[in-house]
């Protein structure tokens, strides 16, 4: 059952759009009747970027991005994901047989511009479907707009478990499973390499360091480790995480600490979390600036532990700034070049070595999970908007919610199939490892051709 929201009318919510559109400078097009062309990307509006085809009604596909401000590198990257799907998808004639549009916004990092674009997409410019944003930060308040209006919400980035727990119908997440339950793989990792006689039992890691960012995502992540509680907004309901990760696999918290938005001191956090001399390091971060800023003071202060675990830092920019700073940093993530998943599009096979050559082809590199994860969502709204022959919400959001093993939505992140909160069922994250620039896949193992053994310890900074 939904629960019920309270929401303003639609002329309070018409006077809330008005203004931010004020305020941000930024204004949108609705979808159909645009007979131009263009061959890519075309920047209409500060912020917004919109990509017409070829004659013909279009389907307007739209998502509000941080494109500056602090989620600026994950969310650019996002766009770019969208952008090149629907690129590909207007080369090969269309969805339905009729031009596709991206209209992305800039949402600036902040929650309250980005629920205003999702009302204005909704309400205003009646957009035929809508694409998810980055970050649970962000997430969590834009869901709730879709929720309230019907609308079918992929979400690309908000793992944070109580994103889930409001008993929403048209929530359907596209990465392996909630923030609080992907610290357990680092844990089965290392299980798995001392079982396989990689770590010795007298260099297991014993003591650990947290450091996290004040972010739902980051914090998510430590809350699961930790064993701590879910507080669900507006239900008063408590979900217990009790006995957490670390108590279950034997390791033992000596320094626990979060920083908050803006945080810029990185050398005292750096001394202190040397000072608790802990075997093994965990660092929950919003987004990989802050991974790239601590492992630098990190460096500078002599910190060298057994193994040091991120949530962020599968990117480019990660190895870009660290160099070799960044060898055996164990990260991880929800996609990798190796995992050959045959997805589709347009009714036809499009495997992740297709998406790989297609990015390298306009980018002139190898694509990283920011670019990729947004792909899938456009590869699983364009699969519900072809099985349904239309965007009528409705239709759309019960095709999503039957699939099955057996018939999932088939993207180059894996297949898709979710649970009654919209949360995918059998899936595994993956770990990564940096190693003189090559991000290697070492876990889970076996899944894929292409796993290498971890590198353990991790070699110092």
């Amino acid at each position: 059952m939904r629960k019920p929201w309270r929401w303003a009318s639609l002329l309070a919510a018409m006077t809330l759009v008005v203004a931010a559109c004020a305020e941000d400078g930024s204004t949108t097009t609705t979808g159909g009747g645009d007979t131009g062309t263009t061959a890519g990307p075309t920047e209409t509006t500060e912020g917004a970027t919109e990509t017409t085809g070829a004659a013909g009604e279009e389907i307007v596909l739209a998502a509000s991005v941080p494109l500056t401000g602090e989620f600026s590198i994950p969310g650019t990257k996002h766009r770019d994901g969208y952008q090149i799907c629907v690129d590909i998808m207007n080369e090969r004639g269309g969805l339905l047989g009729r031009p596709v549009r991206l209209l992305a916004e800039d949402n600036r990092s902040d929650t309250e511009v980005a629920v205003s674009q999702y009302e204005r997409f909704i309400n205003v410019d009646q957009v035929d479907a809508l694409l998810g944003t980055f970050s649970s930060l962000i997430s969590f308040p834009t869901t709730a707009v879709a929720e309230q209006n019907s609308y079918v919400y992929p979400v690309a980035s908000g793992g944070a478990q109580r994103i889930w727990e409001r008993g929403f119908e048209y929530l359907f997440y596209f990465q392996q499973q909630t923030a609080e339950g992907l610290g357990e793989s680092v844990f089965l990792a290392l299980e798995h390499y001392r079982d396989e006689g990689l770590i010795s039992e007298e260099d297991y890691p014993q003591t650990v360091a947290m450091a996290y960012a004040d972010d739902f995502f980051a914090a998510a992540i430590i809350n699961g480790m930790v064993g701590g509680d879910i507080e669900i907004p507006d239900s008063g309901e408590i979900i217990s995480l009790a006995p957490g990760y670390l108590e279950t696999y034997g390791i033992e918290p000596v320094f626990d600490q979060q920083w908050p938005v803006g945080f810029t001191d990185w050398l005292t956090l750096a001394n202190s979390i040397a000072a608790a001399e802990a075997d093994m390091l965990v660092v929950t971060t919003a987004s990989p600036d802050e991974a790239i800023a601590l492992v630098s003071a990190l460096q500078t202060v002599g910190y060298q532990p057994k193994i040091a675990f991120f949530s962020q830092g599968t990117q480019i920019e990660f190895y870009d700034n660290l160099q070799d700073a960044s060898n055996g940093t164990l990260i991880y993530s929800a996609y990798h070049l190796l995992a050959n998943w045959e997805g589709e599009l347009l009714g036809e096979p499009y495997t992740n070595f297709d998406f790989i050559e297609a990015w390298n082809a306009e980018y002139g590199r190898d694509p990283d999970e920011d670019e990729a994860i947004p792909f899938a969502v456009c590869q699983g709204m364009t699969q519900a908007i072809e099985a349904t022959g239309g965007t009528d919400q409705v239709a759309m959001r019960d095709w999503l919610a039957s699939r099955t093993a057996d018939d999932p939505v088939r993207t180059v992140l894996g297949d898709f199939y979710w649970d009654e909160r919209g949360l995918p069922i059998g899936r595994s994250p993956i770990l990564t490892q940096w190693d003189d620039g090559t991000l290697n896949f070492v876990y889970p193992v076996g899944e894929f051709e292409g796993t290498v053994d971890m590198v353990y310890p991790k070699p110092e900074w």
